[in-house]
C-alpha cells in the first residue's frame, strides 16, 4: 500500500480516521504556522520567498513575487515556475497539487482549490484531491475560483469573479459561473 500522501495526490478518498491521517495533519499545522508568520508582520520580497520556500519545501525563484497575505492548508504540494506573480489574499488548497508554470499571474483573492469532500453523506468528512495546473503565461483575474482537476491552458485568461469547473484550452478567455468560453486570444 502506498503512503497517504501518494494516495491523496492520486485522488483516493482520504478519511480523517485513516491511521496515517496524522501525517497529513502534522503538515497542515506546519503550513498554518508558516502562513501565520508570513501574514502577521511585513516582510520584503526576499523574506517572503524564503518563508514560501520553507512552506513548499523547494526553492522559490528570485523572479517570483508573492504578496501578503497568503493562505494555504498544506503547502508542500505547491510548485511555482519563474516570474510568477501571486497578488494579495490568494488561497491555495493544495493537497492535490498546484503547479503554476512560468509567467503566471494571479489577481487578488484568487482561490485554487484541489480538495473536495465526498458526495456520499456517510463519507462527507473524507476528502478527494485532484491537481490544478496553470500553464505558462496564463492570467487568472481577481476573485476567481479554480476547482479540483482543472488545467488552465497556456496564455489563457480567466475573467475576474469566474468559477472554473472544467479545463480551459490554450489561448482563450473564459468567464462567468460556471466559466464559459468568451473568445480566442489572437496576436495583434
Amino acid at each position: 500500500m502506498s503512503d497517504i500522501f501518494d494516495r491523496d495526490r492520486s485522488g483516493e478518498l482520504i478519511s480523517i480516521h485513516d491511521p496515517d491521517y496524522p501525517k497529513i495533519y502534522k503538515l497542515i499545522q506546519e503550513a498554518h504556522r508558516i502562513t501565520a508568520e508570513i501574514n502577521t508582520v511585513f516582510h520584503d520580497e526576499d523574506e517572503i520567498r524564503q518563508l514560501f520556500s520553507e512552506l513548499t519545501g523547494s526553492v522559490i525563484d528570485e523572479t517570483t513575487v508573492i504578496c501578503q497575505p497568503f493562505y494555504t492548508d498544506f503547502g508542500k504540494n505547491i510548485h511555482l515556475g519563474k516570474n510568477v506573480f501571486i497578488n494579495t489574499a490568494c488561497t491555495f488548497i493544495d493537497r492535490g497539487g498546484i503547479t503554476l508554470e512560468d509567467h503566471v499571474l494571479l489577481g487578488p483573492n484568487v482561490n485554487l482549490i484541489t480538495t473536495n469532500h465526498a458526495f456520499n453523506p456517510a463519507d462527507r468528512r473524507s476528502t478527494i484531491s485532484k491537481p490544478i495546473r496553470v500553464c505558462e503565461n496564463a492570467w487568472i483575474g481577481a476573485c476567481a475560483i479554480v476547482l479540483p482537476g482543472v488545467t488552465i491552458g497556456k496564455n489563457s485568461i480567466v475573467a475576474a469573479g469566474s468559477v472554473v469547473t472544467k479545463d480551459v484550452p490554450a489561448d482563450t478567455v473564459v468567464g462567468g459561473n460556471p466559466a464559459k468560453f468568451l473568445k480566442h486570444i489572437s496576436e495583434e
